[in-house]
């Protein structure tokens, strides 16, 4: 089902619902653990999830196969990223025939980041520049099978922070086939409605999904704050330094923080959330359980077969199956699901679904190869990372 029809839907019923962002594991054993969270995850009922692209596609397959995976055998109604970064034609072709072939209809279509060994992004020979050109191959291809996301900035991106630029930007992605708008993450509400406002008024009237990122340590908190370039309250920092050396106070507080935030946006009309999950469950779980829109006892999830219903083309329909399988059994160590839920680097065990590339999100550097190069230059041996570090610590090198 097309993720805009469901959000219309929901709106329609004046009923909050929510959405989770994976992405590709870098470990076969991460990529397993991933697939029961995500299995574990579908009791929390979401929309929809989304899996994320690697830049030139190097998660191309695995995304491919996460999508299909979601879709076929999990039940979740998925979302494929697909990013104009280092792809040509033809790779953007292959990847919507698998897309098409799992039986997915949604496509969230991105420009992407530019390449880490290059200064700016540049477009691909035979490629497609823009996001716009993307939206618009897609569309004259596909028809109306895809349903096409687009991406929206509300404090703008790397290489535009002009608003009213990019909300134009976004106008044109929508009228040549995007049917719904993701919104970068933010921590300020006031500053998404204030945009949401701008973007009605230009007379885009697609649904918008905010993108909510949860806290889980201090450190990644300001990281990602900082590699998004957006606007933090105050307040915020207030309540998260005397507890930055504490990563379950810090997602205790910023799960408090979040939830305000959520709050807010569900009190001011706006009716889905969409968590970046880091492929981490508990700090999602519990501002969900804070704002007491999972199912319960009391609101269950909502099924309409006794099984978890397949979304691949051939099983969509699907409406009897044998009896044995009304008792399918489903475990898990309960004690150890969370052991994994505060990856402080990548000194953390591999096999953890949330243990990815260095440079997801901007986990990692946020200069390009050449820029760290003239700053730090090339070390090669032991002595010299040592020293460094050493001049790093005394001031004298520039982080």
């Amino acid at each position: 089902m097309h993720i805009s029809a469901k959000l219309q839907a929901a709106a329609k019923e004046k009923k909050s619902t929510y959405s989770f962002e994976f992405f590709p594991p870098k470990t076969a054993q991460g990529v397993q653990n991933l697939y029961d969270r995500m299995d574990r995850m579908h009791n929390f009922g979401p929309s929809f999830i989304d899996i994320t692209w690697g830049a030139g596609g190097r998660h191309a397959s695995l995304t491919c196969e996460m999508v299909k995976v979601a879709q076929t055998v999990y039940g979740l109604e998925t979302c494929m990223h697909l990013t104009c970064t280092d792809m040509p034609k033809s790779k953007i072709d292959d990847a919507l025939k698998e897309a098409h072939d799992a039986g997915c209809t949604n496509i969230l279509a991105l420009r992407g980041d530019p390449p880490r060994d290059k200064e700016k992004w540049e477009a691909t020979s035979g490629g497609f520049r823009y996001a716009k050109d993307l939206v618009k191959y897609i569309k004259e291809t596909y028809g109306d099978h895809f349903d096409i996301g687009v991406a929206g900035y509300p404090e703008g991106c790397d290489d535009n922070d002009d608003p009213e630029e990019l909300i134009q930007h976004l106008k044109e992605k929508v009228d040549l086939g995007g049917t719904f708008i993701v919104t970068q993450m933010f921590y300020d509400a006031d500053i998404f409605l204030d945009w949401v406002k701008k973007v009605r008024a230009a007379g885009i009237t697609v649904p918008i999904v905010p993108g909510i990122m949860p806290i889980s340590t201090h450190a990644a908190f300001l990281r990602r704050a900082n590699w998004s370039n957006i606007h933090v309250p105050p307040s915020w920092h207030e309540a998260l330094e005397p507890v930055k050396n504490d990563d379950a106070a810090v997602r205790d507080v910023g799960t408090g923080l979040v939830v305000e935030l959520c709050r807010k946006l569900l009190d001011n009309g706006i009716m889905h959330l969409h968590f970046y999950t880091m492929n981490l469950a508990q700090s999602t779980r519990m501002i969900l359980e804070e704002l007491s829109i999972t199912p319960s006892q009391e609101t269950p999830l909502e099924k309409p077969l006794p099984w978890r219903q397949s979304l691949g083309l051939n099983r969509r329909d699907e409406n009897v199956r044998p009896i044995f399988w009304r008792n399918r059994n489903r475990s898990y160590i309960a004690r150890t699901q969370d052991w994994d839920e505060f990856p402080n680097g990548r000194w953390g065990d591999s096999r953890s679904p949330a243990y990815g590339e260095l440079d997801t999100y901007g986990i990692g550097l946020k200069g390009t190869n050449e820029q760290n190069r003239k700053l730090w230059g090339e070390p090669k041996s032991f002595r010299d990372v040592a020293t460094l570090f050493a001049n790093y610590m005394q001031g004298k090198v520039e982080s």
